[in-house]
């Protein structure tokens, strides 16, 4: 009877962060400006990738593909986050929750295996610089950035689908800016200690990425100072420096957030920490890899320079254009 008396929750409610309880504007016009500066730059950055055929090799393909996934990593989250810093009801369905934590975990998790992609890509390139056109073929980059995606979408799949079944008769109070996995199985009315399960796996899969570009840069680092050439020292370390500090950024945040295990934090902080890595480093992808790369900057000055091109042309054509009806009307 006690089960039959307990009611369904249809939707769940996001607590407000502390510090803009009162003043959330505070939070939203700030929060508004990164995002559409995360959105404009990684779409410029994927656009200059595509239409500069100099940079179509493996490396730069990873970093347009990175970018992409950037702009649906943060558009899960960002505009929810936008609306209840506006809305009086901070609501989300219970359908709408279980979405965004898929999405978002599924793209968390395919970046991660780009960065991993695009560390084993560098250290062919600079390891087995003779070998690397025969290694990094374009099938083989093909097959590592579909796996990715496919690997990506399928792990976080049937934690999703068990989420779903579980009973949640309330509370129905989110205490996250978004939809995730601890927070919302705080909510279930059922046994989730088999969540424990989960979290070894991811921090396994976590811990296995981290392990790889680890080794793989600490082993390019280790090539790059054997190179006699100061010049050609610098050359290599500014091409491995914007991909190393992406790397310490998207790592070290998810370490943050999901290696933690049972170790639990104020609510205050782990609300800083879930923006940070939910906002905070996604915001310095276009800052690292158009500022600190000279290839990069000069595909996206040739695509404005080109864009600025295509309007003079545009407008000389619309005046000649117009001239010449002119002058047969005067004829």
């Amino acid at each position: 009877m006690g089960q039959k008396n307990q009611t369904v929750v249809a939707e769940f409610y996001f607590s407000d962060f502390p510090p803009f309880e009162n003043s959330s504007l505070l939070l939203f016009v700030p929060l508004l400006f990164i995002y559409l500066f995360i959105i404009v730059g990684n779409f410029t950055i994927f656009c200059a990738i595509r239409l500069d055929t100099r940079l179509h090799n493996p490396m730069y393909n990873f970093i347009g593909m990175f970018s992409f996934l950037e702009i649906w990593y943060t558009t899960v989250t960002i505009p929810k986050m936008l609306s209840n810093l506006v809305s009086e009801q901070k609501t989300i369905s219970f359908v709408g929750c279980l979405l965004q934590m898929y999405f978002f975990h599924s793209l968390g998790v395919t970046e991660g295996l780009v960065l991993t992609a695009m560390a084993i890509d560098r250290y062919v390139a600079i390891c087995n610089p003779l070998r690397y056109a025969v290694i990094m073929t374009p099938r083989l980059c093909i097959r590592l950035s579909a796996g990715s995606c496919l690997f990506g979408f399928l792990m976080l799949l049937p934690e999703t689908v068990w989420i779903s079944t579980l009973p949640f008769c309330g509370p129905d109070q989110i205490h996250q800016l978004f939809c995730d996995f601890e927070p919302v199985l705080r909510l279930a009315c059922a046994d989730t200690s088999v969540i424990l399960v989960e979290d070894v796996i991811h921090a396994i899969s976590i811990l296995t990425s981290v392990s790889i570009i680890s080794l793989s840069y600490l082993r390019i680092i280790a090539v790059i100072l054997r190179i006699p050439s100061g010049d050609s020292r610098q050359k290599a370390f500014s091409t491995c420096a914007a991909h190393i500090t992406i790397f310490l950024l998207f790592f070290g945040s998810v370490g943050l957030m999901y290696l933690r295990f049972s170790v639990t934090f104020p609510p205050l902080l782990d609300k800083a920490t879930a923006l940070m890595f939910a906002v905070l480093a996604p915001l310095f992808n276009p800052i690292i890899y158009s500022l600190r790369n000279k290839d990069m900057k000069d595909a996206i000055r040739r695509v404005l320079c080109f864009q600025e091109r295509s309007n003079v042309s545009c407008e000389s054509s619309r005046t000649s254009v117009q001239r010449n009806i002119s002058a047969s009307l005067t004829h």
